[in-house]
């Protein structure tokens, strides 16, 4: 019944391909739309229904600067430099081994002051922004203001590295790097340049004034990072996809040895990626790093792989005489169920990434639904009306010289074999599954901000030197709060916050712990003591409210992260938050508590990997009770588990070997890789059915032979395309798609090798012993083509 509502829903395609054509002209109209004004859809909706609201968007003159969230947004009672130095727009990494000289200072003041000259700069700090030390609070400057000796630069820079805002705040232990704190005006950002290579341009241009210095400039942060990855995607988007298409367009070829059916199967493909990138973009996914780059990718692989199947069979047909249209029908009836059900088992796997919490991952889930739907449309209607075109006269030109079918009958001495030693085949192939599986239990999670970024990008590489020099580009921090009102002085404050401090020193990751303690100390010139609170209120309020406010009962201590991955920072945290938590036994109605971004993703990262995975675990059920029910068989669904899942175990195990640790692009990979591993099953399995559906008399091992002859060929040359495809993606800056690739080339290939081993060898061994019913997939009016 399956296969007859198929074959009623989708004949018209061949029968009467002004039709077929006139859709894919409508399809393409929408996806146009999408590429020129995505929008407009939102304003006819919001015309037919009347909206009141008024909706408001704000951009910039870039259109792809980012905005500050509301977490981001200065709190009460926060000091403005603080606000800067914590969470800035851009952050100049300068380097320099002359800061402490005469000449250095000089180019040092005079690049901060072309800096403070760019319009789209609206504040810089610098070592010059931080306040003297001092318990009478006179102008007392760090750094000289008028021409110094050598020795008030000496001293200079030895109060500079005991100074608490400096040190590990704004200038390394070492005194060779510092920091500028860049906020941007950004109603004055001309492009995306202004705020990146503009700012190292500007400083680049003081220092060379001052030709007896050496200074170099590194830009990164908050905006920088988020353009950068931006930039990376646009580059990747159009260099990769065209090297990509270019190897598998190459390969096809070359595996095809026929010009005509190469354009054919390429050009449904190429229109299944136009279609999926117009529609996405009503999806307002433009910065979706998995969408942009990796997505038009995928579908490319999905629809040739789809194409390759029904033009492997539609060529067959072709060189048996008949006709372009004929051998179209013929096509779309004997494997065309099969793909639709590649597709719906794809869509099925990438679609459960939409249960994740993950924004990126959600709308990649849904764009990848939508490309993999629109690109089976487009290879069941473009392919039979290029056949019904010139280009149908010769597609089956080169179809005997076909590279793999020509070497075919040597694999198929492999299947011999397989099917020979079918119970030892099935019982290592389960053996080594289970082994596989074991092995990548062991992947923990992880997850770094330099991994979305291309490994050459500025952005990046000043991550790096800050995570050297400084301790981390990134703060947390320790709130501390308690119940009664207190003194500035309370000794019961002093002691909690030097807890904190204590517990924050004793942990080598966490970067140069800054407390109301510290700054008190400094003040003091002493070591740090409870008796020293008192000197608080001498501070400016500016100051000592941003890390001590009695008034509202809070406290703050604040250190540096370094971008290591959360799994390196897991235990650190662990042990952080069992000794706060053991503050609240020892300080009665006192309550401290971790935060800040780093903290939120250790937090929350295990959360939404475990909903990946559980994500990845329903598609995987889903699919399997799909081939189950499809297939009329329990025994074949069960049996179609094995194979596919043993690709995603090698896959795990590769991770584990290298040293790689579980994260979101991995867990994104294998649910990818789950839904394009199941497509040669599934071709498989429908052959099979069919054979036995149109032979009865034949048994399971002859089945299995026949089913391999006539599919054998399109599962070889799909893979050997997607392999193509996905290592071009090799060539890539961002390691995220490198590892993405990676996993993709590991799985495709172990797949290949599942399905012509294990496959064969447990559907000989344990499959249905009972002819199969009418109306099994594939078993209309086919026979032993």
């Amino acid at each position: 019944m399956l296969n007859r509502w198929f074959d009623r829903s989708t004949s018209w395609i061949a029968v009467h391909p002004p039709l077929a054509t006139a859709l894919i002209v409508v399809i393409s109209i929408g996806a146009l739309a999408g590429y020129l004004d995505p929008g407009w859809v939102k304003r006819i909706w919001s015309t037919i229904t009347q909206t009141n609201g008024e909706t408001t968007n704000v951009t910039t003159t870039s259109g792809t600067v980012p905005s500050k969230s509301n977490a981001e947004r200065p709190t009460v009672g926060v000091s403005r430099r603080a606000q800067i130095q914590s969470n800035p727009d851009a952050i100049i990494v300068v380097e320099t081994p002359d800061l402490f000289t005469q000449a250095g200072w000089d180019a040092y003041r005079a690049i901060v002051r072309e800096l403070e000259s760019l319009e789209h700069v609206a504040e810089v700090s610098s070592l010059e922004s931080v306040p003297a030390m001092n318990l009478f609070g006179l102008a007392d400057p760090i750094f000289p203001r008028i021409p110094a000796s050598p020795e008030r630069f000496l001293r200079a820079k030895e109060r500079a590295l005991s100074h608490p805002f400096l040190v590990g705040q704004m200038i390394s232990a070492d005194g060779q790097t510092s920091l500028l704190m860049v906020s941007f005006d950004f109603l004055m950002i001309q492009s995306d340049q202004d705020c990146i290579e503009g700012l190292r341009l500007a400083a680049e241009k003081a220092a060379a004034r001052f030709p007896n210095t050496r200074f170099t400039f590194t830009v990164t942060g908050r905006v920088p990072i988020v353009l950068s990855s931006v930039q990376g995607q646009d580059n990747d988007r159009f260099k990769y996809q065209l090297i990509g298409y270019t190897i598998i367009v190459l390969m096809s070829v070359i595996l095809f040895r026929g010009v005509s059916a190469v354009v054919i199967v390429t050009l449904a493909s190429a229109m299944g990626v136009f279609w999926t990138v117009g529609y996405s973009r009503y999806f307002d996914v433009d910065f979706n790093p998995l969408v942009n780059v990796i997505l038009p990718v995928l579908v490319s692989l999905v629809g040739f792989t789809d194409g390759v199947h029904l033009m492997t069979t539609i060529r067959r047909n072709r060189a048996s005489g008949a006709t372009g249209l004929e051998a179209a029908a013929q096509g779309i009836r004997q494997v065309g169920l099969a793909c639709a059900l590649t597709s719906l088992t794809t869509a099925i796997g990438l679609g459960s990434l939409m249960l994740a919490e993950h924004r990126i991952v959600q709308e990649f889930g849904k764009c990848s639904v939508v490309g993999v739907t629109l690109t089976f449309v487009a290879v069941i209607t473009c392919i039979p009306v290029a056949c019904w075109s010139p280009l149908g006269n010769r597609m089956h030109v080169g179809h005997e010289h076909s590279l793999v079918e020509k070497h075919l009958g040597r694999i198929g001495l492999l299947i011999d074999i397989v099917l020979k030693y079918k119970r030892m085949t099935s019982l290592i192939g389960i053996v080594l599954l289970v082994i596989a599986c074991g092995i990548s239990s062991s992947l923990r999670p992880d997850q770094r901000v330099a991994t979305t970024l291309p490994r050459s990008s500025e952005a990046a590489l000043g991550m790096a030197k800050m995570d050297q020099a400084m301790g981390g580009l990134e703060f947390a921090r320790v709130d501390l709060n308690w119940t009664e009102n207190r003194a500035w002085d309370d000794p019961v404050v002093a002691r909690c916050i030097g807890r904190v401090d204590e517990i924050l020193q004793n942990e080598p990751l966490l970067g140069h712990p800054l407390s109301i303690r510290t700054i008190v100390a400094a003040l003091a010139g002493a070591p740090s003591s409870p008796d020293q609170m008192s000197l608080a209120e001498l501070l400016p309020p500016s100051i000592s409210e941003t890390y001590y406010n009695p008034k509202n009962n809070m406290a703050t201590v604040t250190f540096r992260v370094k971008d290591l991955g959360i799994a390196a920072y897991s235990p650190v945290f662990e042990r952080v938050e069992t000794q706060l938590r053991q503050l609240r036994d020892e300080f009665p109605g006192f309550r401290a508590e971790l935060t800040g971004g780093a903290v939120w993703r250790w937090e929350n990262l295990y959360q939404i990997l475990i909903d990946l995975l559980l994500s990845l675990g329903s598609a995987m059920v889903i699919i399997f009770v799909v081939l189950g029910l499809v297939f009329r068989s329990a025994t074949i669904g069960l049996i179609s588990i094995i194979p596919n899942v043993f690709p995603l175990a090698a896959a795990g195990v590769y991770l584990v070997m290298v040293g790689q640790s579980l994260e979101i692009v991995t867990v994104c990979a294998f649910t990818v890789c789950l839904g394009i591993a199941v497509d040669d099953s599934i071709h498989f399995l429908a052959r099979y059915q069919e054979v036995r559906a149109a032979n009865p008399t034949l048994d399971r091992d002859q089945a299995i032979r026949e089913a391999f002859t006539n599919v054998g060929t399109a599962l070889i040359i799909t893979t050997l395309v997607l392999l193509a495809g996905f290592a071009s993606v090799f060539l890539a800056d961002s390691r995220d798609h490198i590892i993405f690739a990676t996993m993709g080339t590991i799985t495709l290939t172990v797949a290949l090798f599942a399905d012509l081993l294990i496959l064969p060898a447990l559907l000989s061994w344990i499959g249905d012993s009972s002819s199969l019913p009418e109306g099994t997939v594939g078993s209309s009016d086919s026979g032993g083509t």
